[in-house]
Protein backbone atom coordinates (compact mmCIF):
# COMPACT_ATOMS: atom_id res chain seq x y z
CA UNK A 1 0.00 0.00 0.00
CA UNK A 2 1.25 3.13 -0.68
CA UNK A 3 0.20 6.69 -0.57
CA UNK A 4 1.07 10.41 -1.49
CA UNK A 5 1.58 14.02 -0.51
CA UNK A 6 1.34 16.84 -2.62
CA UNK A 7 2.76 20.29 -0.85
CA UNK A 8 0.81 23.07 -2.42
CA UNK A 9 1.61 26.07 0.10
CA UNK A 10 -0.43 29.01 0.45
CA UNK A 11 -1.82 32.66 -0.48
CA UNK A 12 0.89 34.06 1.10
CA UNK A 13 3.53 31.88 -1.42
CA UNK A 14 3.57 32.03 -4.95
CA UNK A 15 3.76 36.38 -4.76
CA UNK A 16 5.52 35.99 -8.25
CA UNK A 17 2.93 34.83 -9.99
CA UNK A 18 1.03 37.42 -9.64
CA UNK A 19 -1.70 38.73 -11.11
CA UNK A 20 -2.42 35.22 -12.35
CA UNK A 21 -3.26 34.01 -8.81
CA UNK A 22 -5.68 36.38 -7.63
CA UNK A 23 -8.52 34.19 -9.20
CA UNK A 24 -7.13 30.85 -8.90
CA UNK A 25 -4.33 29.56 -6.01
CA UNK A 26 -1.91 28.66 -8.43
CA UNK A 27 -1.25 24.99 -7.65
CA UNK A 28 -4.68 24.97 -9.76
CA UNK A 29 -3.50 27.46 -12.69
CA UNK A 30 -3.80 25.74 -16.03
CA UNK A 31 -0.35 24.25 -16.67
CA UNK A 32 -1.05 22.17 -20.86
CA UNK A 33 -4.68 22.65 -20.26
CA UNK A 34 -5.12 20.93 -16.82
CA UNK A 35 -4.92 22.29 -13.28
CA UNK A 36 -0.71 22.31 -12.38
CA UNK A 37 -1.23 20.00 -9.70
CA UNK A 38 -3.63 17.41 -11.72
CA UNK A 39 0.02 16.45 -13.91
CA UNK A 40 1.03 15.10 -10.13
CA UNK A 41 -1.78 13.53 -9.41
CA UNK A 42 -2.33 11.71 -12.79
CA UNK A 43 1.40 10.86 -11.77
CA UNK A 44 0.61 9.21 -8.57
CA UNK A 45 -2.94 7.35 -9.91
CA UNK A 46 -0.41 5.01 -12.28
CA UNK A 47 1.56 4.02 -9.66
CA UNK A 48 -0.01 0.31 -8.64
CA UNK A 49 -0.69 0.10 -4.83
CA UNK A 50 -1.39 3.80 -5.00
CA UNK A 51 -4.36 4.18 -2.31
CA UNK A 52 -4.69 7.72 -1.54
CA UNK A 53 -3.52 11.26 -2.36
CA UNK A 54 -3.31 14.07 0.24
CA UNK A 55 -2.85 17.63 -0.24
CA UNK A 56 -1.65 19.80 1.98
CA UNK A 57 -1.17 23.28 2.69
CA UNK A 58 -3.30 26.44 4.11
CA UNK A 59 -5.24 27.76 1.02
CA UNK A 60 -8.70 27.95 2.40
CA UNK A 61 -10.95 25.19 1.33
CA UNK A 62 -12.68 27.83 -1.15
CA UNK A 63 -14.97 26.84 -4.01
CA UNK A 64 -12.45 25.89 -6.98
CA UNK A 65 -10.38 23.90 -4.30
CA UNK A 66 -13.11 21.57 -3.49
CA UNK A 67 -14.53 21.62 -6.84
CA UNK A 68 -11.03 20.21 -8.03
CA UNK A 69 -10.66 17.71 -5.61
CA UNK A 70 -13.91 16.38 -6.28
CA UNK A 71 -13.44 16.26 -10.12
CA UNK A 72 -10.09 14.74 -9.56
CA UNK A 73 -11.24 11.73 -7.39
CA UNK A 74 -14.10 11.23 -9.61
CA UNK A 75 -11.71 10.71 -12.59
CA UNK A 76 -8.79 8.73 -11.22
CA UNK A 77 -10.96 6.83 -8.37
CA UNK A 78 -8.56 7.63 -5.37
CA UNK A 79 -9.53 9.58 -2.35
CA UNK A 80 -8.04 12.90 -2.99
CA UNK A 81 -7.93 14.79 0.20
CA UNK A 82 -7.03 18.31 1.11
CA UNK A 83 -5.62 18.83 4.70
CA UNK A 84 -5.30 22.36 5.88
CA UNK A 85 -2.69 23.55 7.67
CA UNK A 86 -3.66 25.73 10.78
CA UNK A 87 -0.41 28.18 9.60
CA UNK A 88 2.21 27.74 7.28
CA UNK A 89 4.65 24.93 8.49
CA UNK A 90 7.13 24.38 5.91
CA UNK A 91 7.69 21.64 3.87
CA UNK A 92 8.27 19.28 6.56
CA UNK A 93 5.67 20.76 8.92
CA UNK A 94 2.14 19.97 7.37
CA UNK A 95 3.98 16.16 7.11
CA UNK A 96 4.60 15.82 10.77
CA UNK A 97 1.31 17.77 12.22
CA UNK A 98 -0.67 15.16 9.88
CA UNK A 99 1.43 11.98 10.82
CA UNK A 100 -1.47 9.99 11.24
CA UNK A 101 -3.51 10.42 8.35
CA UNK A 102 -0.01 9.55 6.28
CA UNK A 103 0.55 6.87 8.01
CA UNK A 104 -3.24 5.65 8.53
CA UNK A 105 -4.31 2.42 7.00
CA UNK A 106 -0.01 1.18 7.33
CA UNK A 107 1.65 2.80 4.48
CA UNK A 108 4.61 1.20 2.93
CA UNK A 109 6.10 4.04 1.70
CA UNK A 110 4.86 7.43 0.71
CA UNK A 111 5.75 9.92 -2.10
CA UNK A 112 6.11 13.87 -1.22
CA UNK A 113 6.18 16.09 -4.22
CA UNK A 114 6.36 20.01 -4.32
CA UNK A 115 3.48 21.22 -6.36
CA UNK A 116 5.62 24.04 -7.89
CA UNK A 117 7.46 21.59 -10.38
CA UNK A 118 7.13 20.14 -13.46
CA UNK A 119 8.66 16.92 -14.58
CA UNK A 120 7.85 13.62 -15.71
CA UNK A 121 7.62 12.06 -12.13
CA UNK A 122 9.45 8.97 -12.13
CA UNK A 123 7.67 7.55 -9.63
CA UNK A 124 7.78 3.83 -10.76
CA UNK A 125 11.54 3.96 -10.93
CA UNK A 126 12.09 5.77 -7.18
CA UNK A 127 9.77 3.07 -6.28
CA UNK A 128 11.67 0.50 -7.69
CA UNK A 129 14.66 1.84 -6.78
CA UNK A 130 13.62 2.00 -2.75
CA UNK A 131 12.19 -1.88 -2.81
CA UNK A 132 15.67 -2.82 -3.94
CA UNK A 133 17.51 -0.84 -1.04
CA UNK A 134 15.39 0.85 1.32
CA UNK A 135 16.13 3.75 3.28
CA UNK A 136 13.76 6.21 5.17
CA UNK A 137 14.24 9.07 2.17
CA UNK A 138 14.90 8.97 -1.47
CA UNK A 139 15.23 12.15 -3.29
CA UNK A 140 14.65 12.93 -7.23
CA UNK A 141 17.91 14.55 -8.09
CA UNK A 142 18.82 15.82 -11.67
CA UNK A 143 21.83 17.98 -12.89
CA UNK A 144 21.93 21.67 -13.26
CA UNK A 145 24.89 23.90 -14.45
CA UNK A 146 27.47 25.72 -12.22
CA UNK A 147 25.83 28.70 -11.92
CA UNK A 148 22.28 27.77 -11.45
CA UNK A 149 23.00 25.18 -9.09
CA UNK A 150 23.42 28.33 -6.61
CA UNK A 151 19.73 28.70 -6.89
CA UNK A 152 18.91 24.89 -6.11
CA UNK A 153 19.32 22.52 -3.08
CA UNK A 154 22.74 20.97 -4.19
CA UNK A 155 23.21 17.07 -3.57
CA UNK A 156 26.60 15.32 -3.10
CA UNK A 157 26.04 11.39 -4.03
CA UNK A 158 28.34 8.43 -3.91
CA UNK A 159 28.48 7.41 -6.84
CA UNK A 160 28.32 4.24 -6.08
CA UNK A 161 25.37 3.46 -3.63
CA UNK A 162 23.68 7.10 -4.22
CA UNK A 163 23.85 8.10 -0.62
CA UNK A 164 23.53 11.60 -0.48
CA UNK A 165 26.44 12.52 1.78
CA UNK A 166 26.11 16.51 1.77
CA UNK A 167 23.33 18.42 1.37
CA UNK A 168 23.37 22.64 1.38
CA UNK A 169 20.50 24.39 0.13
CA UNK A 170 21.11 27.70 -2.16
CA UNK A 171 24.54 27.47 -1.35
CA UNK A 172 27.00 30.98 -1.65
CA UNK A 173 29.59 28.87 -3.79
CA UNK A 174 29.58 26.24 -5.76
CA UNK A 175 28.93 22.59 -4.46
CA UNK A 176 27.64 20.18 -6.66
CA UNK A 177 25.67 20.04 -10.22
CA UNK A 178 23.03 17.42 -9.06
CA UNK A 179 20.13 19.46 -7.42
CA UNK A 180 16.79 18.58 -5.67
CA UNK A 181 13.99 18.45 -7.70
CA UNK A 182 11.48 18.48 -4.99
CA UNK A 183 9.93 15.12 -4.94
CA UNK A 184 10.56 12.39 -2.63
CA UNK A 185 9.64 8.82 -1.71
CA UNK A 186 10.00 8.20 2.33
CA UNK A 187 9.86 5.47 4.76
CA UNK A 188 7.65 5.72 7.65
CA UNK A 189 10.71 5.83 9.67
CA UNK A 190 11.55 9.06 7.51
CA UNK A 191 8.93 10.93 10.49
CA UNK A 192 10.90 10.50 13.28
CA UNK A 193 13.42 12.76 12.45
CA UNK A 194 10.61 15.47 11.83
CA UNK A 195 9.57 14.50 15.31
CA UNK A 196 12.81 14.98 16.48
CA UNK A 197 13.37 18.18 14.73
CA UNK A 198 9.73 19.40 16.50
CA UNK A 199 11.19 18.34 19.92
CA UNK A 200 14.32 20.48 19.21
CA UNK A 201 12.60 23.49 18.09
CA UNK A 202 9.73 23.17 21.13
CA UNK A 203 12.89 23.03 23.95
CA UNK A 204 15.24 25.61 22.26
CA UNK A 205 12.54 27.94 21.11
CA UNK A 206 14.60 29.29 18.37
CA UNK A 207 11.61 29.57 16.06
CA UNK A 208 8.56 30.97 19.04
CA UNK A 209 6.98 33.97 19.02
CA UNK A 210 7.95 36.73 21.77
CA UNK A 211 7.04 36.43 24.97
CA UNK A 212 3.41 38.19 25.67
CA UNK A 213 2.37 37.23 22.39
CA UNK A 214 -0.72 34.44 22.18
CA UNK A 215 0.70 30.96 23.33
CA UNK A 216 -0.48 29.24 20.73
CA UNK A 217 2.28 30.76 18.58
CA UNK A 218 4.33 28.92 20.77
CA UNK A 219 3.13 25.52 19.14
CA UNK A 220 3.60 27.14 14.92
CA UNK A 221 6.69 27.96 15.70
CA UNK A 222 8.12 24.84 16.78
CA UNK A 223 5.89 23.26 14.15
CA UNK A 224 7.59 24.90 11.14
CA UNK A 225 10.38 22.29 9.92
CA UNK A 226 12.00 22.90 6.82
CA UNK A 227 12.82 19.42 5.22
CA UNK A 228 15.53 21.07 3.33
CA UNK A 229 17.42 22.85 6.00
CA UNK A 230 16.43 20.95 9.11
CA UNK A 231 16.39 17.29 7.46
CA UNK A 232 18.34 16.80 4.67
CA UNK A 233 21.37 19.31 5.70
CA UNK A 234 21.27 17.19 9.36
CA UNK A 235 21.71 13.62 8.21
CA UNK A 236 23.40 14.23 5.28
CA UNK A 237 26.28 11.23 5.36
CA UNK A 238 24.31 8.97 7.52
CA UNK A 239 23.27 6.49 5.75
CA UNK A 240 19.27 7.23 5.53
CA UNK A 241 19.23 9.79 2.46
CA UNK A 242 19.73 8.61 -0.91
CA UNK A 243 19.45 10.45 -4.40
CA UNK A 244 17.39 8.85 -7.45
CA UNK A 245 18.57 10.78 -10.53
CA UNK A 246 16.68 11.36 -13.60
CA UNK A 247 17.20 12.90 -17.35
CA UNK A 248 13.83 13.47 -17.86
CA UNK A 249 11.72 16.59 -18.31
CA UNK A 250 12.24 18.74 -14.94
CA UNK A 251 11.54 22.68 -14.28
CA UNK A 252 10.21 24.86 -11.36
CA UNK A 253 7.35 27.17 -11.56
CA UNK A 254 7.85 30.30 -9.42
CA UNK A 255 6.33 32.67 -12.12
CA UNK A 256 4.26 33.58 -15.25
CA UNK A 257 7.25 33.40 -17.29
CA UNK A 258 8.10 29.65 -15.77
CA UNK A 259 4.85 28.06 -16.00
CA UNK A 260 5.04 28.92 -19.86
CA UNK A 261 7.87 26.80 -20.04
CA UNK A 262 6.39 23.97 -18.07
CA UNK A 263 3.37 24.25 -20.42
CA UNK A 264 5.83 23.81 -23.36
CA UNK A 265 7.28 20.77 -21.53
CA UNK A 266 3.83 19.18 -21.06
CA UNK A 267 2.92 20.02 -24.06
CA UNK A 268 5.64 17.63 -25.82
CA UNK A 269 5.10 14.97 -23.15
CA UNK A 270 2.02 14.78 -23.95
CA UNK A 271 3.64 13.09 -27.49
CA UNK A 272 3.99 9.60 -25.33
CA UNK A 273 1.41 10.11 -22.81
CA UNK A 274 -1.79 11.90 -23.97
CA UNK A 275 -1.40 12.45 -27.38
CA UNK A 276 -5.48 12.46 -27.35
CA UNK A 277 -5.04 15.82 -25.45
CA UNK A 278 -2.98 17.33 -28.73
CA UNK A 279 -5.01 19.15 -31.41
CA UNK A 280 -4.48 17.65 -34.85
CA UNK A 281 -4.70 19.44 -38.18
CA UNK A 282 -7.87 18.78 -39.98
CA UNK A 283 -9.65 20.04 -43.55
CA UNK A 284 -11.65 22.91 -42.40
CA UNK A 285 -10.09 23.91 -39.11
CA UNK A 286 -7.20 25.87 -37.98
CA UNK A 287 -3.71 25.53 -38.90
CA UNK A 288 -1.75 23.75 -36.27
CA UNK A 289 1.97 24.16 -35.59
CA UNK A 290 3.86 21.78 -32.98
CA UNK A 291 2.30 21.04 -29.96
CA UNK A 292 -1.18 22.66 -29.55
CA UNK A 293 -4.14 22.45 -26.97
CA UNK A 294 -7.16 23.20 -27.69
CA UNK A 295 -9.94 22.60 -24.88
CA UNK A 296 -13.49 21.10 -26.69
CA UNK A 297 -15.57 24.36 -25.92
CA UNK A 298 -13.41 26.71 -27.44
CA UNK A 299 -14.65 27.97 -30.74
CA UNK A 300 -11.05 28.84 -33.26
CA UNK A 301 -11.92 30.28 -36.85
CA UNK A 302 -10.29 28.30 -39.73
CA UNK A 303 -8.13 30.77 -40.84
CA UNK A 304 -5.96 30.77 -37.28
CA UNK A 305 -2.50 29.44 -37.16
CA UNK A 306 -1.86 27.63 -33.69
CA UNK A 307 1.39 26.93 -32.18
CA UNK A 308 3.83 26.09 -31.21
CA UNK A 309 2.93 26.07 -26.98
CA UNK A 310 -0.34 27.26 -27.22
CA UNK A 311 -2.95 26.02 -24.73
CA UNK A 312 -6.73 27.38 -25.62
CA UNK A 313 -8.78 27.08 -22.58
CA UNK A 314 -12.42 26.39 -22.18
CA UNK A 315 -14.81 28.57 -23.91
CA UNK A 316 -12.24 30.84 -25.29
CA UNK A 317 -13.04 32.46 -28.93
CA UNK A 318 -10.09 32.90 -31.92
CA UNK A 319 -11.03 34.79 -34.51
CA UNK A 320 -10.34 34.81 -38.08
CA UNK A 321 -6.15 35.38 -39.23
CA UNK A 322 -5.43 35.22 -35.27
CA UNK A 323 -2.08 34.34 -34.91
CA UNK A 324 -0.93 32.60 -31.52
CA UNK A 325 2.85 31.25 -30.46
CA UNK A 326 3.93 30.14 -27.33
CA UNK A 327 0.76 31.44 -25.22
CA UNK A 328 -1.83 30.29 -22.40
CA UNK A 329 -5.04 31.48 -23.05
CA UNK A 330 -7.32 31.13 -20.25
CA UNK A 331 -10.68 30.67 -19.71
CA UNK A 332 -13.74 32.23 -22.09
CA UNK A 333 -11.18 35.04 -23.28
CA UNK A 334 -12.04 36.53 -27.07
CA UNK A 335 -9.00 37.49 -29.38
CA UNK A 336 -10.74 38.85 -32.36
CA UNK A 337 -10.01 38.93 -36.10
CA UNK A 338 -6.30 39.07 -36.86
CA UNK A 339 -4.73 39.50 -33.59
CA UNK A 340 -1.37 38.27 -32.98
CA UNK A 341 -0.43 37.12 -29.48
CA UNK A 342 3.46 35.83 -28.45
CA UNK A 343 5.06 34.69 -25.27
CA UNK A 344 2.00 36.08 -23.44
CA UNK A 345 -0.54 34.75 -21.15
CA UNK A 346 -4.29 36.15 -21.52
CA UNK A 347 -5.98 35.97 -18.77
CA UNK A 348 -9.54 34.73 -17.35
CA UNK A 349 -12.71 36.74 -19.77
CA UNK A 350 -10.14 39.21 -21.21
CA UNK A 351 -10.31 40.82 -24.93
CA UNK A 352 -7.87 41.33 -27.41
CA UNK A 353 -8.91 43.41 -30.05
CA UNK A 354 -8.95 43.43 -34.02
CA UNK A 355 -5.27 43.72 -35.50
CA UNK A 356 -3.85 43.79 -31.91
CA UNK A 357 -0.28 42.68 -30.91
CA UNK A 358 0.40 41.26 -27.79
CA UNK A 359 3.65 40.19 -27.66
CA UNK A 360 6.75 39.66 -24.16
CA UNK A 361 10.12 38.17 -24.77
CA UNK A 362 10.70 34.75 -23.61
CA UNK A 363 13.30 33.90 -21.03
CA UNK A 364 14.04 30.13 -21.86
CA UNK A 365 16.84 27.97 -20.56
CA UNK A 366 20.42 28.15 -22.73
CA UNK A 367 19.40 25.67 -25.53
CA UNK A 368 23.23 25.22 -26.43
CA UNK A 369 23.76 23.88 -22.87
CA UNK A 370 21.90 20.27 -21.87
CA UNK A 371 21.56 21.00 -18.04
CA UNK A 372 20.41 24.70 -18.22
CA UNK A 373 17.30 25.37 -16.39
CA UNK A 374 14.75 28.40 -15.68
CA UNK A 375 15.90 31.21 -14.57
CA UNK A 376 14.28 32.25 -11.97
CA UNK A 377 13.18 36.01 -12.51
CA UNK A 378 13.38 38.83 -11.13
CA UNK A 379 10.74 41.17 -12.94
CA UNK A 380 12.80 44.78 -11.93
CA UNK A 381 16.41 45.65 -11.84
CA UNK A 382 17.61 49.38 -11.46
CA UNK A 383 14.08 50.54 -10.77
CA UNK A 384 13.11 49.12 -14.42
CA UNK A 385 10.63 46.62 -15.63
CA UNK A 386 13.42 43.73 -17.30
CA UNK A 387 11.80 42.16 -20.60
CA UNK A 388 9.68 38.86 -19.98
CA UNK A 389 6.16 37.29 -20.75
CA UNK A 390 3.25 39.65 -21.24
CA UNK A 391 0.69 39.16 -18.87
CA UNK A 392 -2.75 40.61 -19.33
CA UNK A 393 -4.47 39.71 -15.60
CA UNK A 394 -8.41 38.89 -16.18
CA UNK A 395 -11.15 40.95 -17.42
CA UNK A 396 -8.55 43.14 -19.04
CA UNK A 397 -9.80 45.05 -22.70
CA UNK A 398 -7.23 45.28 -25.15
CA UNK A 399 -8.55 48.40 -28.23
CA UNK A 400 -7.84 47.35 -31.13
CA UNK A 401 -4.55 47.84 -33.30
CA UNK A 402 -2.91 48.32 -30.30
CA UNK A 403 0.81 47.21 -29.04
CA UNK A 404 1.13 45.66 -25.91
CA UNK A 405 4.64 44.58 -25.32
CA UNK A 406 6.58 43.13 -22.35
CA UNK A 407 3.97 44.20 -19.64
CA UNK A 408 1.70 43.46 -17.29
CA UNK A 409 -1.89 44.62 -17.23
CA UNK A 410 -3.49 44.38 -13.92
CA UNK A 411 -7.10 42.42 -13.35
CA UNK A 412 -10.40 45.08 -14.66
CA UNK A 413 -8.07 47.61 -16.98
CA UNK A 414 -9.43 48.85 -20.10
CA UNK A 415 -6.62 50.20 -22.12
CA UNK A 416 -7.00 52.81 -24.49
CA UNK A 417 -3.32 52.94 -26.07
CA UNK A 418 -0.32 51.21 -26.90
CA UNK A 419 2.11 50.18 -23.56
CA UNK A 420 5.77 48.96 -23.89
CA UNK A 421 7.90 48.08 -20.98
CA UNK A 422 5.14 48.73 -18.09
CA UNK A 423 3.43 47.34 -15.24
CA UNK A 424 -0.37 49.02 -15.63
CA UNK A 425 -2.44 49.12 -12.80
Amino acid sequence: MLKAVILIGGPQKGTRFRPLSFEVPKPLFPVAGVPMIQHHIEACAQVPGMQEILLIGFYQPDEPLTRFLEAAQQEFNLPVRYLQEFAPLGTGGGLYHFRDQILAGGPEAFFVLNADVCSDFPLNAMLAAHRQQPHPFLLLGTTANRTQSLSYGCIVENPQTHEVLHYVEKPSTFVSDIINCGVYLFSPEALKPLRDVFQRHQQDGQLCLPLGEDSSGLWRGAGTIRLEQDVFSALAGRGQIYVHLNDGIWSQIKSAGSALYASRLYLGQYQLTHPERLAKHTPGGPRIRGNVYIHPTAKVAPTAVLGPNVSIGEGVTVGEGVRLRESIVLHGATLQEHTCVLHSIVGWGSTVGRWARVEGTPNDPNPNDPRAHMDSESLFKDGKLLPAITILGCRVRIPAEVLILNSIVLPHKELSRSFTNQIIL
